[in-house]
């Protein structure tokens, strides 16, 4: 019978929403959006999929209006909701700089420090997590609200400061700007609504689509490599492979020979089958991973 249970889940809509739906695919779940409607369609019954803005993800999962969501630590912060985190989703894996929060000052002006901001106006969509960051630095500063295009306020005058996101900084130096210090850095949550969470099926189905979710993530650029070798070359395969954890060996029905299987970073795969080949490994198959399940 099938159930009639839902999970109440919503999806991001803006920066976050490409990468949350490519990975939901990857996680198995097919996901349609349409045009000018709010509730996409998916092919899990059990899911009732919303789309809300990230910055106002948390006060709906918080509400109860939404069983779970996506969206940024930063919101979460923003808002200072209460909800419970699932689990992080680092959707940029491959990149070794977290999206930042910073305050952002004119390239060439006095100010240098955060406590040259004193009496100062500062522009940014980020209002309640930087008026707490000044307070703790005991900074006085005008903070207003900006609606968008942040980093003209400040070249054009109109403020004396951003505080803005950036990976890596280097919109903020093409616009003439200079980073002073990080207000605070930011991930991908998955998070889920205190009493949604203390109920049994919807804690387990929350759990199932999380460990899918990162199964997804935790396979973006790497693939799986298989090669016939012989028990005389193992060794000096085993040597070329920089595996997760030690490579999967079984036997063949040549017992001179093993099947070797492993998981490595696509980016490395260009260097690495030549030298496997000249190392004596043979029919070497690539194959692409959509989930890896620690």
């Amino acid at each position: 019978m099938m159930s009639t249970k839902r999970l109440k889940i919503g999806l991001p809509t803006g920066s976050l929403q490409d990468a949350t739906l490519r990975v939901f695919g990857r996680a198995g779940f097919r996901i349609s959006l349409s045009e000018r409607s709010y509730f996409p369609s998916v092919d899990d019954p059990e899911l009732e999929p919303m789309l809300f803005r990230a910055q106002e993800m948390s006060h709906y999962v918080e509400a109860g209006v939404l069983d779970c969501g996506i969206t940024g630590s930063d919101w979460i912060a923003e808002r200072g909701s209460k909800v419970q985190t699932i689990c992080e989703l680092r959707y940029a894996k491959r990149s070794p700089v977290p999206v930042r929060w910073v305050v952002a000052v004119p390239a060439d002006g006095p100010v240098r420090t955060v406590k040259h901001l004193a009496g100062k106006r500062i522009a940014t969509e980020l209002v309640g997590v930087t008026e707490r960051f000044l307070k703790q630095r005991r900074v006085k500063a005008a903070v207003e609200f900006s609606w968008g295009a942040t980093e003209a306020k400040v070249t054009s005058g109109l403020v004396d400061a951003i505080v803005e996101v950036t990976e890596t900084g280097s919109t903020l130096a093409a616009n003439g700007l200079r980073i002073v210090e990080t207000v605070l850095a930011s991930t991908t949550q998955f998070i889920a609504n205190t009493r949604a969470w203390r109920d049994a099926w919807k804690r387990q189905k929350m759990e199932t689509v999380a460990m899918l979710l990162q199964g997804a993530v935790e396979a973006e650029g790497k693939v799986g490599l298989k090669m016939n070798v012989a028990k005389t070359q193992l060794p000096r395969i085993l040597r070329l492979l920089p595996a997760m954890k030690r490579p999967t060996i079984s036997g063949l029905s040549d017992a001179q020979w093993v099947a070797v299987e492993t998981i490595i970073d696509e980016a490395v795969v260009r260097k690495l089958v030549p030298e496997l080949k000249r190392a004596g490994a043979s029919g070497i198959i690539e194959y692409p991973l959509n989930k890896v399940i620690p």
